[in-house]
């Protein structure tokens, strides 16, 4: 009896896991595009590009010495979860007088996982401001053109977010709050599950047609 009890177990829990990974929580449904076409980074002097890649973007700024802990909490909550997923990026943008301080938060965060797919854009502020004004959301950049918020943009360049989120007056969601580890947790990560779902089973289909 217990040898049965055992194989439904492991039949039926990573079957539960799935579904819940293929539809995630936000109403079991595709993620909301909220900005389409958004700022490629051949605005600036970079060879990384947003498109074909899912991205975490977001904007450091200045000052990133003391914007550590919104990089240690993405790295902890969402990219050691989902950093070895095909074409997932972290993108930062940072300001060009930044580069010793951003070298010394790489090395921290190599401490904690593989940074392969973290890369640091270094620009100047007209960049960095061209770039945010193409996410064409309601947040602003502060003195040191830097943002709490961060983005998730798929491989098509558009701004996915959520378009009824209960904690906005508008209800529309355009980024998740680095500074919270809550928000990565009960939001962000829901909704990077169901990207990397969509794309999943897109690719599923994709090679039933050819077979």
């Amino acid at each position: 009896m217990k040898k049965k009890i055992v194989l439904v177990i492991l039949f039926v829990f990573p079957l539960v896991a799935y579904m819940f990974f293929a539809s995630g929580v936000n109403n079991f449904g595709k993620l909301p595009i909220l900005t389409e076409n958004v700022t490629e980074l051949d605005v600036i002097d970079t060879d990384i590009r947003l498109q074909d890649k899912i991205t975490i973007l977001g904007f450091l700024g200045r000052d990133v010495a003391n914007k550590k802990g919104n990089a240690f909490n993405l790295n902890q909550k969402i990219y050691k979860r989902f950093h070895e997923f095909a074409d997932f990026q972290v993108v930062m943008l940072v300001l060009e007088e930044e580069k010793e301080a951003v070298t010394e938060l790489k090395q921290e965060l190599s401490n904690l996982a593989p940074i392969d797919n973290w890369q640091f854009v270094y620009t100047t502020k007209e960049g960095l401001q061209t770039v945010f004004n193409g996410l064409r959301t309601n947040l602003t950049l502060d003195g040191t053109y830097g943002v709490p918020e961060i983005f998730i943009i798929d491989k098509d360049r558009n701004l996915r977010g959520r378009d009824n989120d209960e904690d906005q007056k508008t209800g529309v969601k355009y980024g998740f709050d680095a500074t919270s580890v809550a928000d990565l947790n009960n939001k962000m990560e829901d909704d990077v599950k169901i990207i990397l779902a969509e794309y999943r089973l897109a690719l599923k289909k994709n090679n039933a047609d050819r077979n």
